[in-house]
C-alpha cells in the first residue's frame, strides 16, 4: 500500500496485504457485474458500437483523480507520500502497443481475462495462460533487452510537473476531456449500434 497509512505505520504489511486480496476480489466481481468479463462486449468498443469499456475506465480514472485531488487539498492524504511508477518513454509506447494488439486479437485486458477465467470462460483462461507465458518469457529475456527497458528515462513525473502547469488546471483539463469523450461515444455508439 502507498498511501500514508502503511507509511505512517497505521496499518502494518498483513492488513495492507488483506487490503489487497479484498480490493482484488471486488474490483473483479465489479467487473463481472458490468458486463467485462465478455470478449464480445469488449472488443465491440473496437468497433464503436459499445464503448461501456472506455467510459468506465474513464470514470475510475476521473473518480481516482478527484478523490486524490480532493482529499490531499483537505489534508486527509499526503499525495507526495503515494508512489509513482517511473516513465520510460520507448519501452512504455511499445509496451503500449503490444497491450492494444494483444487486447485486440486475445479480446481481454490482463484484468477482464482473469475475470473471465475465473467465471469458466475457455478464451479467458487461454488468455491467462499466455499472460502468464509472457511474464515468464520477459523473466527470461530481461537481461538481454534491459537496455531498451530502461530507454527514455523521465523519472516520477507526472502530467502537471512535465507540463509545467499547476495540478488543479491538470485536473480541470482531464474532467473535460473525460466529458467531452462521454459526448463523443455516446453519439459514436448510435451511429454504429447497427454496423
Amino acid at each position: 500500500m502507498n498511501g500514508p497509512f502503511y507509511n505512517y505505520g497505521w496499518i502494518g504489511e498483513e492488513a495492507s496485504l488483506i487490503f489487497a486480496v479484498v480490493t482484488g476480489i471486488a474490483f473483479g466481481f465489479f467487473l463481472e457485474r458490468a458486463g467485462l468479463g465478455s470478449a464480445k462486449k469488449l472488443s465491440a468498443q473496437f468497433y464503436l458500437r459499445d464503448l461501456a469499456v472506455f467510459k468506465m475506465m474513464f470514470t475510475a480514472i476521473i473518480t481516482a483523480m478527484l478523490g486524490v485531488y480532493f482529499l490531499n487539498w483537505f489534508g486527509f492524504l499526503q499525495a507526495d507520500m503515494i508512489y509513482l511508477t517511473p516513465t520510460y518513454i520507448w519501452p512504455q509506447l511499445i509496451g503500449g502497443l503490444v497491450f492494444g494488439v494483444g487486447f485486440i486479437i486475445g479480446g481481454y485486458c490482463p484484468g477482464t481475462s482473469c475475470v473471465a477465467s475465473s467465471t469458466g470462460s475457455l478464451d479467458g483462461v487461454m488468455n491467462v495462460i499466455g499472460l502468464l507465458a509472457g511474464i515468464l518469457l520477459f523473466g527470461e529475456v530481461y537481461p538481454w533487452i534491459e537496455p531498451f527497458y530502461t530507454a527514455g528515462p523521465l523519472g516520477q513525473i507526472t502530467i502537471a510537473q512535465y507540463l509545467g502547469l499547476p495540478v488543479g488546471w491538470v485536473v480541470f483539463g482531464i474532467v473535460f476531456i473525460a466529458l467531452a469523450g462521454f459526448k463523443v461515444s455516446e453519439h459514436l455508439e448510435k451511429k454504429y449500434a447497427n454496423a
